[in-house]
């Protein structure tokens, strides 16, 4: 038999709400697991990344402004040269660029620092580094600005505001109209001269002279003493300035040009830094580094 006209099966309608409470259970589970994801990614990217604050603050800054890498690097005060061989006395010889400025650079090690009147010779292998200090007038052949050999005073005067002091082998290097240490080196056997001061606690310090000649000075860096020396003919301004941004501390000036000096190296090889006497003077007077010499 057939029905005619009988209406389609028609799906049961959900009741107003019913929809949302079917999917809610569903929906609150991923949220939850896209948190956890979301979550772990976050804290997997925290723990590899190192913040800013942990990073010493100059060192930071220079990496960000390009700028300031040498000084960053100046500013940590990291030894010049190597100090792993505590026994041999010997000189390291290195050589730096600074300001498009070539500087040899002379760090003696393991050696008694002294001063010394006179032209040393080239057979006493004691010496390890030698080189001419305090300048010498020209009309007299006498030291320029005071001077102490051994406890010894050979000359008096202001000439130069700069100096440098060895007592009980330790150096000062400074600048300073009346220095008590010229009275302390003469009572105990110390050694005291003066020159032009280069640099003063970190700060350039300006000389008169205008004119461009091989300069040379020793210098105080961290615990580091150690002499530089150009190798073209530079001004003082520029000099100056360049020790300042090797970060030397403190450095007054030592006769300059291409005067006489030496060195030995830690294989016992004599190199000649100059072999140029001003005159062969009386008073000629070389800073040294010698072996097994009490200073």
């Amino acid at each position: 038999m057939r029905v005619i006209g009988r209406p389609d099966p028609v799906k049961p309608s959900l009741q107003k709400g019913e929809g949302w409470k079917k999917i809610l259970p569903l929906a609150l589970l991923c949220s939850a697991v896209l948190l956890l994801i979301v979550g772990g990614i976050f804290l997997s990217r925290r723990n590899d990344v190192t913040e800013p604050q942990d990073v010493e603050g100059d060192f930071f800054e220079s990496i960000l402004e390009g700028e300031k890498d040498t000084v960053a690097a100046v500013s940590l005060k990291e030894p010049l040269g190597d100090y792993s061989d505590s026994v041999k006395a010997y000189t390291e010889h290195i050589v730096r660029i600074v300001n498009d400025i070539e500087m040899d650079i002379y760090i003696p090690h393991n050696a008694c620092p002294r001063l010394f009147v006179g032209t040393p010779g080239l057979q006493d292998k004691n010496v390890v580094f030698t080189t001419q200090a305090a300048d010498i007038r020209a009309d007299n052949g006498r030291i320029t600005g005071a001077f102490v050999n051994a406890g010894e005073p050979l000359a008096w005067g202001l000439s130069k505001k700069g100096f440098c002091a060895i007592i009980d082998g330790k150096f000062t290097i400074g600048r300073s109209e009346n220095s008590p240490l010229f009275e302390e080196a003469t009572e105990k056997g110390g050694y005291f001269f003066r020159q032009y001061p280069l640099v003063d606690n970190g700060v350039m310090v300006e000389n008169e002279s205008k004119g461009k000649s091989v300069r040379k000075a020793i210098c105080q860096r961290g615990e580091e003493i150690f002499v530089v020396m150009t190798k073209s003919q530079e001004s003082f301004h520029d000099f100056s300035q360049a020790l300042v941004d090797l970060g030397v501390d403190n450095a007054v000036y030592l006769v300059g040009s291409v005067s006489y000096g030496y060195f030995r190296d830690r294989y016992d090889h004599l190199a000649i830094i100059y072999n140029k006497l001003r005159g062969g003077y009386k008073y000629e007077n070389h800073i040294q580094w010698v072996v097994n010499e009490k200073a």
